[in-house]
């Protein structure tokens, strides 16, 4: 996989972060969204591949990311296919901040460091080149205003930015009410994106326990934040073996 092109979850982080607050929006389910851009970005190199409601590791070869080598190498240690529903909801712990460091080292982003309260140290990260986040907004605007069906890739990140909440955030208000519905629809143009957000959906709706319907009905899934069904869980069933693919930093 050559460096040169941005990852999903890159694109998917970049699209998230704040220009004016250098925080990123839905912070907690984009964590999930990260995860499940990391499926995407290894399907389309050619390293997994959907197995029903499972992901399957058909070529274990290294892409030369080390952050998805690591969850390509978790996968495969799996043995066995796994749900992507159960591999969504497993501890990502640090997978964020990781990616933001990333592209700081990109000189995409830069640190900015303050205080919360006058006490509490806090990082905020501004975008160094807003170019590169208006051309990947411009790809979901074109997808939302055209309605030519988009490439896989944009599609995707549609999908993504659809399951983790971030079209109040790229279309806010009454206004953007219509974009965010076309937004949602653009998830059944690839089906290894559906696959993921609606996984993504599912963690964040508590249902992850439940088994997945078929993608088919991608189009007809409720936003995320709305419960199919009154479940008290928190959404992360129990798994006795579970890795974590980076270190924990909270903002």
């Amino acid at each position: 996989m050559g460096r040169s092109r941005r990852t999903l979850p890159e694109e998917l982080l970049l699209l998230a972060l704040d220009p004016t607050t250098g925080t990123t929006a839905q912070p907690q389910s984009l964590d999930l969204g990260l995860a499940g851009a990391q499926l995407v970005e290894l399907a389309l190199a050619g390293r997994i591949a959907p197995d029903g409601d499972r992901i399957a590791v058909v070529s274990p070869r290294p892409t030369g990311d080390p952050t998805l080598d690591c969850a390509l190498e978790l996968l495969r240690r799996r043995g066995a296919p796994v749900r992507a529903v159960h591999w969504i909801g497993g501890p990502r712990l640090g997978l964020r901040q990781t990616y933001l460091s990333h592209l700081e080292r990109c000189g995409m982003v830069h640190a900015v460091a303050g205080q919360m309260c006058g006490v509490l140290p806090t990082t905020r990260y501004q975008a160094t080149d807003t170019a590169i986040s208006r051309e990947i907004r411009a790809r979901l605007d074109s997808a939302i205003r055209t309605g030519v069906p988009p490439d896989p890739r944009t599609a995707a990140l549609a999908a993504l930015a659809h399951a983790v909440g971030l079209g109040k955030h790229l279309y806010p208000g009454n206004e953007g009410r219509s974009s965010r519905s076309r937004l949602r629809d653009l998830i059944r143009h690839d089906p290894m994106g559906g696959l993921v957000a609606h996984a993504v959906m599912d963690v964040q709706n508590g249902a992850a326990a439940q088994p997945r319907r078929n993608p088919a009905q991608a189009g007809r899934q409720v936003g995320p934040g709305v419960r199919s069904a009154p479940e008290p869980a928190r959404g992360v069933p129990a798994q006795p073996r579970r890795g974590s693919m980076a270190r924990v930093v909270a903002h």
